[in-house]
Order: C-alpha cells, then sequence, then structure tokens
C-alpha cells in the first residue's frame, strides 16, 4: 500500500513537471485561450472600480454651519459664519458660526456687524443646526449624506481602514480557499460578494451601516483579482502567460480605475455612483459555462479525467487533435485526499521556503503601501477631483506597458529592484524641491507612482513564478495579505503630512529602498517553467551576496523554453 502511494506521488510528479510539454499541442494563442484570456480580464476590470471609489464616495464638500430660518438681515446672514486663514487665505469657518441667540439679538436691534459690533468678541458655537453643503461638485456624498465633518471626520480615515482591513482578510481567505475547492469557485464567490454589497450600500441608513457592508464588500475586492490571476496563469502558457499576468490583469484593472472618474463625474450623487457600479456586474453570471476550471489545479489534486476533459474540449475550440492519451504517466487510481492539502504554514516549514515567503511579504507591504498612499494623496493634483483621479490613473498605463516588457525581456530580481530604487529615489528627492516649483514635486510623485505601478505590475507574476502548484494561490494570497497591511495603514500614512510635509514620502520611500535590497536574495525565474513541487521549488538557486550573482545568472533563459 505504502508502495503504491509512492508510485502515485511519483507519476503525479512527473506527470505535473511535464504539464507544458502536454499541453503543447493546444498551441499558445488558440480560440480557446484567447476567451480565457478576455473573460477573465474582463472580470477584473470592477476592481479598479472598487479600489478607488471610496476617493469620490469620501470626498469632503465645501460646507459651513446650517442657518436655521429665524429673521436675519441680509448683512448678520453672511457675518454670522466666522472667518478664519487657512494657509494664508481667508475662508468660511466649517465648524463653527456665532451663537445664535445673540445674533438674533443683535440683529432686531439694527446693529450692523463689523461697524457697530466687533465679530471678534462674539462667542461662537458648534454647528448645532448641522450643516449645509455646496453642491458645486457633488450632489451628494455620504460625507454630506451622514454628516461625517468636524468633529466627526476621523470616522472617514475609519471607514477606509475598515475596507482594506476586508481587503486584507479576504485576499489571505481566499488563497487557501482557492488551493482547497478550485480557483472557479472561488473567482465567482468574490465576483459575488464585491457586486453584491456594492449593491446593498446604496440602502445604507447610517454610516455604521455603510462601513459593515463596505467591509464584507472588501472581502471580495482583491481576492477576485488574486483567483482570476491565479487562474490565467495556470491555464495559459508561454509568451501569452507573461502577457496575461502582467500586462492583460493590471491594465484590466487600471481600465476600471480610469472608468471611475468618467461615471462619478456624469453621477454625482453616492447612490447613483454605486448603482452604476453594481448592476452591470450581473453581465458575468453567463462567464461561469465559458471558464474552465484550472487543469493544473486538477492534476494536483489527483482529478485527471476532469483536467483531460478541459482539454479535449479546448483542443476542439481551437481545432487541434489531442492525443489519445494526454496524461500517460498519470494513474486514475492515484488520486490524492483533499485532507492532505497544504495550508499557510508549509510556506515557512523550511528555510528556504521561508525566506522567499518572508522577502516577498516585505516586498508586497512595500509595494502596497507606496501604490496606495500614492494614489490616495493624487487628490492634491488638481483642484477637480475627477481630473486627479484620471491622471493617477492613466500614469498606470505606461507603467503596467513597461512591466510586461521587464517580464518579457528581463530578469525578475533586478528588474523589481530596480523600479524599488528608482521610487525611493524619486520620493526622497521631493523634499529638496523648493517650493516655487509645484510641478516639478508633482512629477516626481508621478514619477514614484509610475515605479511603484511597475513593481506592482511585475510583483504578483514574480509569486506564481516563485511557488509550486499546491501552493501557488496559498503563497499569493498570504504574501497579498501582508502587503494589504499597508493599505490599511496608507490612508492614516496620507494624515502624517500636517504633522511634517514630506513624512509620508519619506516612509514610502525607506519601505521600498529595504524592499528593493531584500529582492535581490531571491531565486531568479526568467526563462524556467513554473515548479510543480516543492522539491522543484528548493532547488532553485538564489545568490548569498547581492554583489555575487548566482549560477542562474550566467546563462540566461530562453523564454520560450518555460512557460514563463
Amino acid at each position: 500500500m505504502q508502495q503504491s502511494q509512492g508510485d502515485g506521488g511519483h507519476n503525479r510528479t512527473r506527470a505535473m513537471r511535464d504539464y507544458d510539454e502536454s499541453v503543447a499541442f493546444l498551441g499558445q494563442w488558440g480560440r480557446f485561450q484567447r476567451v480565457v484570456f478576455f473573460l477573465l480580464c474582463a472580470t477584473i476590470v470592477p476592481n479598479g472600480f472598487g479600489a478607488f471609489t471610496l476617493v469620490f464616495l469620501t470626498d469632503v464638500p465645501k460646507h459651513r454651519c446650517a442657518v436655521p430660518d429665524v429673521n436675519l438681515t441680509e448683512a448678520w446672514l453672511e457675518a454670522v459664519i466666522p472667518r478664519q486663514v487657512v494657509n494664508g487665505e481667508q475662508q468660511l469657518s466649517t465648524c463653527s458660526r456665532f451663537q445664535m441667540d445673540v445674533v438674533t439679538n443683535l440683529s432686531a436691534l439694527g446693529l450692523v456687524p463689523g461697524r457697530d459690533v466687533n465679530l471678534s468678541h462674539l462667542q461662537r458655537e458648534a454647528c448645532v443646526d448641522g450643516w449645509s453643503y455646496s453642491r458645486d461638485v457633488y450632489d451628494a456624498t455620504i460625507v454630506s449624506e451622514f454628516d461625517l465633518v468636524c468633529d466627526d471626520q476621523w470616522k472617514l480615515t475609519f471607514i477606509c481602514t475598515v475596507f482594506f482591513v476586508g481587503v486584507l482578510l479576504g485576499s489571505f481567505f481566499s488563497g487557501q480557499l482557492s488551493d482547497r475547492f478550485g480557483r472557479k469557485p472561488v473567482l465567482f464567490a468574490t465576483m459575488a460578494v464585491q457586486i453584491s454589497f456594492t449593491f446593498f450600500q446604496v440602502f445604507s441608513s447610517s454610516w455604521v451601516a455603510f462601513t459593515v457592508l463596505l467591509f464584507i464588500n472588501g472581502l471580495g475586492q482583491i481576492s477576485n483579482f488574486v483567483a482570476a490571476l491565479v487562474l490565467g496563469t495556470e491555464i495559459l502558457t508561454g509568451n501569452v502567460r507573461v502577457l496575461y499576468s502582467s500586462m492583460g490583469t493590471c491594465l484590466s484593472f487600471t481600465v476600471g480605475y480610469m472608468l471611475l472618474p468618467l461615471f462619478a463625474y456624469f453621477l454625482r450623487d453616492w447612490k447613483s455612483l454605486l448603482l452604476a457600479l453594481s448592476l452591470p456586474g450581473l453581465a458575468f453570471l453567463p462567464l461561469w459555462w465559458l471558464l474552465p476550471e484550472s487543469p493544473r489545479w486538477l492534476l494536483s489534486r489527483g482529478r485527471v479525467e476532469e483536467a483531460e476533459s478541459i482539454l479535449r474540449k479546448a483542443a476542439k475550440w481551437n481545432k487541434v487533435q489531442p492525443p489519445a492519451v494526454i496524461f500517460a504517466d498519470y494513474g486514475v487510481n492515484h488520486k490524492t485526499d483533499p485532507k492532505d492539502g497544504h495550508s499557510a504554514l508549509d510556506l515557512l516549514r523550511t528555510s528556504s521556503i521561508r525566506v522567499t515567503t518572508l522577502i516577498l511579504c516585505l516586498v508586497s507591504f512595500a509595494a502596497c503601501t507606496g501604490y496606495y498612499g500614492l494614489s490616495l494623496n493624487t487628490s492634491q493634483l488638481h483642484a477637480d477631483p475627477f481630473v486627479s483621479c484620471f491622471i493617477s490613473a492613466a500614469v498606470e498605463v505606461p507603467a503596467y506597458i513597461s512591466g510586461w516588457l521587464a517580464l518579457r525581456f528581463l530578469r525578475r530580481r533586478r528588474s523589481i529592484c530596480s523600479t524599488l530604487l528608482l521610487e525611493a529615489s524619486a520620493l526622497f528627492l521631493i523634499q529638496l524641491v523648493p517650493p516655487t516649483l509645484p510641478y516639478l514635486s508633482i512629477g516626481l510623485e508621478m514619477l514614484g507612482k509610475y515605479a511603484v505601478t511597475v513593481t506592482f505590475s511585475m510583483m504578483f507574476a514574480y509569486m506564481a513564478e516563485l511557488f509550486p502548484t499546491l501552493l501557488r494561490n496559498t503563497a499569493v494570497g498570504m504574501c497579498s495579505t501582508v502587503g494589504r497591511l499597508g493599505n490599511c495603514i496608507a490612508p492614516f500614512l496620507v494624515t502624517l503630512n500636517s504633522h511634517l510635509l514630506h513624512l509620508p514620502y519619506i516612509v514610502i520611500g525607506t519601505l521600498a529602498f529595504a524592499a528593493a535590497t531584500s529582492v535581490l536574495f531571491l531565486p531568479e525565474t526568467f526563462g524556467k517553467p513554473l515548479p510543480e513541487t516543492i522539491q522543484q521549488m528548493q532547488k532553485r538557486e538564489r545568490i548569498q551576496c547581492p554583489c555575487i550573482p548566482g549560477k542562474d545568472a550566467e546563462t540566461p533563459a530562453q523564454l520560450q523554453d518555460g512557460p514563463l
């Protein structure tokens, strides 16, 4: 019995090691691959909506204390709101007014403010009658809906953080669920969570209810992205996989990101915006019958017949003749028990996997902190929030193209290290720019956003290349989870500029420099096939010193020789 199990494991390892050769008859860019490529990209577009919808939902419109309908002269109606100096300019106070009973009495006496009454001597009070909000930019946001201003403005940062905590937990659990139950079910489950709870938020009666629904929405946010990334990475092969895992998935995200300000521009009410972003999600339901499960995952579970069935259907789509037996060395009697699946603890069991996991966690944390910190800070780029959001999104297009070119032609280790150093350098240089050159500061910040986005586009593909099939989704989910800690602190990080103007840039730049140094100790994967077993992963060489390249750098591998 033990011998039979050992033979089954050996056969399974051999079959999975030869997976790419076994499916070579399909080609790389037939009808089947095109359908999978574009449909999976379509499932990622809503992530661009969801990740930054809060930029508009939580934007604070101009506001001041509401003045009740009392008998005041026109002069006192204009003077009842105190003026204050903000950044060298006089503005109406947003959180206080002169005491209404005193102002009413002075108005009844016929006294004129500023001539008969010294306004600086009048006592002030909070906005006890609520606030009056400008509708120049928005008809309504959750800020005006639930009065999240003044003493309650901290709730906005809290809401953003709760959303990113949901993203964090979703990334963690979805990875393990996907490794246990399959890529396809988790992909559609997380899509359903994201779309349905975006719709439910429209009916929020309080900021607490909105936050709870937003948290559940966050559970499906990036989980959808990770599941789609891994599913496509395991189905597609060769250069098409590189194109999908870098430019395809990331540009799909950017399409949603760039469409968001367009939707927000025409739908200035927060409820209308959420409806417009959720209802089109119903169009994704038919994709269940068009997208297959990952044959690699099915093989890792011993479900060889199902894997072959998918590939035979793919052969019909591509109009090619499949071999009589696709996985000849894989016995149907050697199926694995789902209870024997791997868990996140396997990422820490051996020193080789442990070091790789910890370094990737640091890189993911630095990239997420930089990406979301700079994205949330771009509201200062332009007075128009719609233009600001579009600029921030547009920068990502050349960044993702650069990431794809780097994955296609350059070594992973050096590429990611270089982009992280570019990000750190740009953010450190912002401190040296004089206040008279604001556009230079903006340019450096956008250069930093470009660099961290390039890192983002390569990071997930690099993770998928480093880990074996049985651990791949768990590993990507784990590293993504740690990275989402950076998302959680990003809203607070942006507020540090109230204490020191350039402190957010210093923190983000320092993290990027530390990550750039650590990534040099990871194995190189350029031109090598995906590892199918833990043993294959452990055999990969890594440099021991950043100044001394390992053997894998002596002879460049051709990308065509391996799937990625």
